[in-house]
């Protein structure tokens, strides 16, 4: 007799996104990046779709392309933790998720001002864990890029291991001494409501999936494909044992874009619009540049590929990391080109992203569904190609077929970010087993 596996619960959030090549910032329809109004259309939007969390991302330095601020960068964005405290009083059960460095952070700080959004928030709050070995991103900042890119991971443990201290600090008191902090003190904000906010991390290297199966509540990944998505499902449950934790405290949510249409065809021609928007003539040469590691703006965006080899040693671009081994890169995209007869344009929009769910609303639920009840996720944190009004399609009509599927619920049952995620509220030892 088989008995059958009751339907897993799809997680879903919202990404607010920047001006990048994910974002037609151009389209009549997209809104201020900046205005308060636009982080509030979103999340409320977000909230009506009883989505789990409104996450935000971080620029800390405009990135530079040949000397240059580079156009299709995050421009103006307010301080992350203003937004989310001000989302706070305009929301009541949508979870705010901020994107915080801890490289160039210190703990003390950021265990209180997460502490204080947990408070202000009524238990919603939720901090993404990012590490920085740039020194380009680090000149903002006294102790500048000093860290070796291997050892970012290490402080960034620490860091955890020291905010757990204080979120668990007996009356306040706390003492820590490590090979990055000795501090000693009172902390002042009483413990949260969650105890301590939900800890997310992003990052796919080894060192990364190993950090973020100690410390996070839940892993922001890239992975796009369903076999792709199993597979990293598997290694981190792999890597939980390791560490002790068990399956069911870690929630795996890979970032997705979509496209929705009244039938797939149609779906499909908007996608392709989207693109052919997302990627215009001056956003193909930057691609270009940024693997060839060369000035390449006199080559026409719908003409062919350079035949001069990409310069393996240039820093064309500043504040991001080059696409991998050029040669490697540039060989793949030649016999990409060749054998698909495609101009550089139309080559960058082939292998640099598409849209993860495209197709009518029954189709994307499904596919949704199919991914997490298959084991490839948990849910998808949805970055919308339009700011602000990119997720109402969405919300009006695939959010209800889920709904009818059985796996996405039909009302909020809890009040904190850790009810709406089903993860447990840590007890006041658990900060201080992580720290020794």
């Amino acid at each position: 007799m088989t008995v059958e596996r009751p339907l897993k619960q799809i997680h879903l959030a919202a990404h607010f996104p920047g001006v990048n090549n994910t974002t037609v910032w151009s389209d009549p329809a997209a809104g201020s990046q900046i205005e308060f109004d636009s982080f509030v259309h979103l999340a409320r939007t977000a909230e009506r779709g009883l989505f789990d969390f409104f996450f935000l991302a971080e620029g800390l330095r405009l990135r530079e392309h040949r000397g240059r601020i580079h156009d299709l960068d995050v421009v103006g964005r307010p301080d992350t933790l203003t937004v989310l405290n001000a989302l706070a009083a305009v929301t009541t059960h949508l979870g705010l998720a901020g994107t915080v460095n801890t490289t160039f952070n210190e703990p003390y700080e950021l265990a209180r001002q997460f502490a204080s959004l947990d408070h202000l928030s009524a238990g919603r709050a939720a901090w993404n864990m990012v590490t920085s070995s740039d020194a380009f991103t680090g000149e903002n900042f006294r102790r500048g890029g000093y860290l070796d890119h291997a050892d970012r991971y290490g402080r960034a443990a620490e860091t955890i291991a020291t905010a757990r201290e204080l979120w668990d600090a007996p009356n306040g008191r706390f003492t820590h001494h490590g090979p990055q902090f000795d501090i000693a003190g009172v902390f002042d904000v009483p413990r949260s409501p969650q105890g301590h906010p939900v800890l997310i991390q992003a990052g796919d290297s080894d060192a990364g999936r190993d950090f973020g199966a100690a410390h996070a509540d839940a892993i922001f990944t890239i992975h796009s494909t369903l076999e792709a998505g199993q597979a990293f499902h598997a290694d981190m449950r792999a890597r939980l044992l390791r560490h002790r934790r068990g399956a069911d405290e870690l929630r795996i949510l890979p970032g997705a874009t979509f496209v929705l249409g009244d039938t797939d065809a149609d779906a499909h021609e908007r996608a392709d619009v989207i693109r052919h928007q997302q990627v215009g003539p001056q956003t193909a040469i930057a691609f270009l540049e940024q693997i060839w590691g060369r000035d390449l703006s006199a080559h026409d965006p719908d003409g062919p590929l350079p035949d001069v080899d990409p310069d393996p040693d240039a820093v064309i671009t500043r504040g991001r990391v080059r696409h991998g081994d050029p040669a490697a890169v540039a060989k793949l995209w030649r016999e990409t080109a060749e054998a698909k007869k495609l101009s550089i344009r139309e080559l960058v929009i082939e292998l640099t992203g598409r849209q993860s769910f495209v197709g009518s609303p029954a189709t994307v639920a499904a596919q949704i569904d199919e991914y997490v009840q298959s084991d490839a996720c948990d849910g998808f944190i949805l970055v919308p190609h339009l700011t602000p009004a990119g997720l109402d399609e969405f919300v009006d009509t695939v959010v209800p077929l889920l709904q009818e599927r059985g796996s996405f619920r039909t009302s909020y049952t809890g009040t904190t970010l850790r009810d709406h995620l089903g993860l447990r509220r840590p007890d006041h030892a658990a900060g201080r087993a992580a720290a020794s």
